[in-house]
């Protein structure tokens, strides 16, 4: 099978599937919290229930972060189609475990938290070893097309599951992770029988300690993160928790004696050499820097569309969340029609000039968000989401083919696991930075907000003053939910001593989308401007890739060299000569990924 010429796009077309799945299931779940928290009957509001909210959100995003690496290595050692299908096995076995829980409250929570993580177990297997995979039976000439349609499509199940999550959420909360059921079984089935792996295979020893410490210290830098987001004291957030300083200090502290034991060990769990690569290190940092300026962007959308602009257009709470995914199609569109193009363009003329084109597009519609009204024209807000997606697709593409040429052959899985590992690892950092410019720029201005719009409706003075002083991140997470807070936050029994109308106006569609835009509209205006500096800053770092560059061409060109070396060599002996110089090139400590696009010309 792995000999027919078709091969290569079966193995195109199950990667694909499996992406596709991962990332649907992902945003599917985003889009149905509501719903979720709804089923197992937890108030993820109420005072100490936030930190469920959270990582209900950003757990699977940690697990596949930390373990995509060490997947990815394994793929190297043992396999890559075999790990590959078991992540398609693992990540079913816990879509089904996540829709049959019958506990409620935080016991419910603790058991959704804990296949979340599971089933990021198997989305990381599936992530690390597809673009490895594609890598070994496409041709260099192909490989930018094949893994810009993986790549688009993965992204755009993203967005898929915003839609998917909307329509399927409001008739049961579990069916939003058994959709993926009958995909996944097939999916496992499908590559059990088809897959073979046809690259090179590693024999090496595991690195135990290495693993650990890697593991130690990123999850301790994204818990960190994550909590940072929450309040703590009288503070609004919780940077300046000693807890939240110290897991994020030694997170950094335990990567760096990390890299300083890989270094020196033969078999590394991370082979950091490969970032002499110059493709290989730009594109991963340019890689990082966009996923920094549009890894967060999705919550904000989100919260835009489905906390104030929605509601303000006349859509009940209950309709935001199938809406949200709707009003954000442009930017898939966007992801679908630049993705594969700029792949294939990309095989011919190289990745510099699309990925760094790309971002400066994305800073550029970025700026144009930030002048966007709150209460916006939906067709300037399509046109500047159309823009992004274009741009994103016309950089991740051509990116992602770059970042797997530059690779060695027999290090294609785990150089493929660390540029996933940067990828999300910078989408969770992105989501902290969003959220806490978001909550900066509430903070400045909520607060008095709150104070006047209540007492305007005859709340009570001291209720009013209660209510204000709550910390932003409760109404940041409200909005990101799709509810109306204020029902919840004033209570039926104060509710039933204001006057009717005004009573009804509180918890309608008009009162909280009204009131938080003005400070919303500081917050987003930090955001984009975050967002806009990261893309042009990964611009910069895309364009110092150098010129079209593929390691298989350099690994050819060294066995050239040392066959010519051995020819003259030969040559020589026969006819008495002595050669005066070696051949240019041909010395054996010259590794291959030392040549860049310069040596190779040369």
């Amino acid at each position: 099978m792995r000999d027919h010429p078709r091969y290569k796009w079966l193995v195109l077309s199950n990667t694909t599937l499996g992406v596709l799945m991962v990332m649907i299931d992902s945003s599917i779940a985003l889009i149905s919290l509501p719903e979720i928290f709804n089923g197992i009957h937890l108030n993820p509001l109420a005072p100490g229930n936030t930190s469920y909210f959270l990582w209900v959100l950003m757990g699977y995003l940690v697990v596949t972060a930390v373990m995509v690496v060490n997947f990815g290595r394994l793929g190297d050692m043992f396999g890559r189609s075999r790990m590959y299908n078991m992540g398609f096995a693992i990540f079913t076995f816990f879509s089904i475990m996540l829709s049959i829980t019958w506990l409620h409250g935080s016991a419910g929570a603790l058991w959704l938290i804990a296949m979340r993580i599971f089933q990021g177990l198997g989305g990381a297997l599936l992530f690390a070893n597809s673009a490895a995979l594609l890598t070994d039976v496409f041709p260099s000439n192909q490989r930018g097309l094949a893994l810009g349609i993986n790549n688009v499509t993965a992204i755009a199940g993203s967005f898929i599951g915003l839609i998917l999550g909307g329509v399927l959420a409001p008739i049961s909360w579990r069916l939003i992770f058994l959709v993926s059921v009958p995909v996944g079984i097939a999916g496992t089935i499908w590559a059990y029988m088809v897959l073979h792996d046809t690259g090179i295979r590693i024999k090496a020893k595991i690195d135990w300690f290495g693993n650990f410490l890697f593991a130690a210290g990123l999850i301790s830098v994204l818990v960190g993160i994550t909590y940072g987001i929450q309040p703590y004291g009288t503070h609004t957030m919780g940077w300046t928790n000693p807890g939240v300083i110290a897991a994020i200090g030694g997170g950094l502290a335990t990567l760096g004696v990390f890299v300083w034991l890989e270094l020196r060990l033969d078999e590394p769990m991370i082979n950091v050499r490969l970032f002499k690569i110059r493709a290989f290190t730009a594109g991963n940092l340019a890689s990082l820097l966009a996923s920094l300026g549009r890894g967060g962007m999705m919550f904000i959308l989100i919260i835009w569309l489905q906390g104030i602009w929605l509601p303000r257009h006349g859509f009940s709470y209950a309709q935001t969340p199938l809406w949200a995914g709707i009003y954000l199609v442009p930017l898939t569109i966007g992801f679908l029609v630049a993705g594969p193009v700029s792949g294939f363009l990309s095989d011919r003329f190289g990745a510099r000039p699309f990925a760094t084109g790309g971002m400066i597009i994305a800073a550029g519609s970025f700026i144009g968000l930030i002048f966007l009204p709150v209460n916006f024209s939906y067709v300037d807000f399509a046109a500047l989401l159309g823009i992004n997606g274009l741009a994103m697709g016309l950089f991740a593409s051509p990116n992602r083919a770059g970042i797997m040429n530059s690779l060695p052959a027999n290090q294609r899985g785990v150089g493929s696991g660390m540029s996933a590992t940067f990828m999300n690892s910078a989408m969770v950092l992105s989501i902290g930075v969003f959220f806490s410019l978001m909550i900066f720029g509430l903070r400045a201005h909520l607060s008095r907000a709150l104070l006047s719009g209540l007492t305007q409706q005859h709340v009570p003075v001291a209720l009013a003053k209660q209510v204000a002083a709550l910390p932003p991140v409760s109404t940041l997470f409200a909005a990101f939910l799709g509810y109306n807070p204020m029902s919840k936050l004033l209570g039926p029994r104060v509710l039933s001593t204001l006057p009717v109308a005004n009573a009804r106006y509180l918890v309608g569609r008009s009162f909280f989308p009204s009131l938080i835009s003005p400070a919303f509209g500081h917050g987003l205006s930090e955001a984009f401007t975050f967002a806009a500096i990261a893309c042009l800053i990964a611009a910069g770092a895309s364009w110092l890739r150098g010129g079209k560059y593929n390691a298989a061409d350099a690994e050819a060109a060294m066995d050239l060299l040392h066959a010519e070396h051995a020819a003259a060599v030969a040559h020589a002996a026969q006819s008495g000569d002595r050669l005066a110089e070696p051949v240019a090139g041909a010395d054996d400590s010259v590794a291959p990924e030392e040549f860049d696009a310069t040596t190779l010309a040369d």
